[in-house]
């Protein structure tokens, strides 16, 4: 008597996935350089991400009085080391720390100044070269570069992770819808997206943000209006071939709803050649935001930005560190990217699994 067996499966992440899926996950572990261009970027990201408690011009913990203040996380007043106002203390102000150093003590982070706070008591003038307090030195208005640079870096990531996720989620459905429906459906839908995409992007985001002070997400929305549309094509292109296939023609002479064949039987074949765009995308997105920081239409002035000190590079050419900075962060962040994209490319090329096979 024959018996069936099931497909052996892999677990990835504590996550069970097909023979496919492994195998795709072996080749992109094969490519070293995407491979530690992975961790590498996850590392950096991650190390962002507690960038509050590595530069800050508040002190991590405070015990004073028998207690424990956290001024990394919550504003005190000066009366709470007793002070005599009730404004937010200033852990910088000399009477400040002989209150506290009297019946306590303080833990300071690794950079005690935050990207928008003040380096006070420089040697040299500002932009102030690199020093051991200020290892990258500071820019022209007296900010600690290493500092600016780790929440710069926070903020650029985000960012463009966010951008590539809506850009990633309005494009696919674009794409779906068009190649499923066919017709006059994707007839109107590229020859919208042809004058969309013919539009002067640059400009029109440059006009938009002169209007209007722009935030983190009103600049995000702006840059999604014309980011979306770069996953449409090859959504909708795999759609149109996947929706004639026997499972698919059977599923719908069997009543199946459109949208169950869309999103289940369908979109995952259009997901394997969409997966590796989009590192591609989301390099693609630090530039844009990067391009808008240096021409100064991008976050709002003092936030920290690589384009920002990008531009404050090409103002003070007398003050190299800024530039290299900049532009090494830049350079390392996208390599990196690129390098991850041209990974999860070949770990998805169709071609090497049929030589494998």
């Amino acid at each position: 008597m024959a018996t069936i067996t099931k497909p052996l499966r892999h677990r990835v992440l504590g996550l069970s996935v097909s023979p496919v899926t492994w195998r795709r996950v072996q080749r992109f572990k094969a490519n070293k350089r995407a491979y530690w261009s992975l961790w590498i970027f996850l590392a950096l990201f991650f190390i962002s991400l507690f960038a509050d408690f590595i530069a800050n011009d508040r002190p991590l913990v405070v015990y004073h009085n028998d207690q424990l203040f956290f001024p990394a996380v919550k504003a005190y007043p000066e009366t709470a080391y007793g002070g005599a106002f009730e404004t937010e203390a200033d852990y910088n102000d000399p009477y400040l720390i002989d209150l506290i150093q009297q019946d306590g003590w303080m833990i300071r982070p690794i950079i005690p100044h935050r990207y928008d706070s003040y380096v006070v008591g420089l040697e040299t003038p500002s932009p102030s070269p690199p020093t051991l307090k200020n290892w990258l030195g500071t820019d022209d208005q007296a900010r600690d570069v290493v500092a600016r640079l780790i929440y710069g870096f926070r903020i650029s990531v985000l960012f463009g992770l966010i951008l590539t996720l809506l850009s990633s989620v309005v494009g696919i459905a674009a794409g779906l819808i068009q190649g499923y429906f066919g017709g006059y459906t994707d007839l109107l839908g590229q020859r919208f997206i042809e004058v969309w995409g013919s539009l002067p992007q640059l400009f029109i985001l440059m006009i938009l943000a002169s209007m209007i002070t722009p935030t983190f997400w009103w600049l995000l929305g702006l840059l999604l209006l014309f980011s979306w549309t770069a996953l449409t094509g090859v959504v909708r292109a795999e759609t149109l071939r996947a929706r004639n296939l026997e499972y698919v023609r059977a599923a719908r002479a069997l009543g199946v709803r459109n949208q169950v064949l869309m999103f289940r039987h369908i979109l995952p074949n259009a997901m394997v050649a969409t997966v590796t765009y989009l590192p591609f995308i989301a390099s693609g997105s630090l530039v844009a935001l990067t391009s808008l920081d240096f021409l100064g239409f991008g976050l709002p002035p003092g936030s920290p930005s690589l384009g920002e000190m990008l531009q404050q590079g090409r103002s003070n050419l007398f003050a190299p560190w800024l530039t290299f900075t900049a532009f090494f962060t830049v350079a390392i962040m996208l390599s990196l990217l690129v390098f991850i994209g041209e990974g999860v490319r070949d770990a998805f090329d169709p071609r090497k699994s049929v030589m494998e096979g």
